[in-house]
């Protein structure tokens, strides 16, 4: 017997928000994501350096290039970037999507502390008329979700989708046939 999902997603039913096999849920949050340890990895880094290396001695042989003011400005750089990714890992902001087996609707959010809050959207896939992915040269693709009106719709980008996101597009428009999917370079 199938528990009944609340339109907001929280951790007791996450698990039965599930959909079939042909959409699968997506969520990621912070501790899970690997950026945040690079963060902190990186003020951990940067912290440490500035605490064992004497700032009276960081200067070239000759003493004409000395900056002895440089260490415990990247200490503190180190020690602000080491701290928000920290307090970002405590508070765990969550981010993902899955299609409601209740409702049917394709249902996403982003910044989601906890059971609630956060920015979210929802709509059924058959108000869905085009999937874009643009493709970006130095930086992540692109994805946007487009209405029967041509309207874009807030809060849905790359961060709430499994990568590669044409698998995921390209899964939509099977199940739903009258989903166009674009992708540009």
């Amino acid at each position: 017997m199938m528990r009944r999902v609340s339109r907001t997603l929280t951790s007791t039913c996450y698990a039965t928000a599930m959909t079939d096999a042909a959409i699968p849920s997506y969520r990621r949050s912070a501790r899970t994501d690997f950026r945040m340890w690079l963060l902190l990895a990186f003020g951990a880094i940067f912290f440490w350096a500035g605490s064992v290396i004497d700032p009276e001695k960081n200067c070239s042989d000759g003493g004409r290039e000395c900056a002895p003011w440089l260490v415990p400005l990247a200490q503190a750089f180190g020690a602000l970037v080491g701290l928000g990714a920290a307090l970002n890992m405590l508070a765990n902001p969550n981010r993902g999507s899955f299609v409601d087996p209740a409702t049917g609707d394709l249902v996403w959010w982003q910044g989601r502390i906890g059971k609630e809050g956060g920015d979210e959207g929802r709509i059924h896939p058959s108000r869905i008329a085009t999937i874009r992915i643009t493709r970006q040269d130095e930086s992540e693709d692109m994805v946007s979700l487009y209405d029967l009106e041509g309207e874009r719709l807030f809060f849905f980008d790359a961060e709430v989708i499994a990568w590669p996101y044409e698998r995921w597009a390209e899964r939509m428009a099977a199940r739903w046939p009258h989903i166009r999917v674009e992708v540009t370079e």
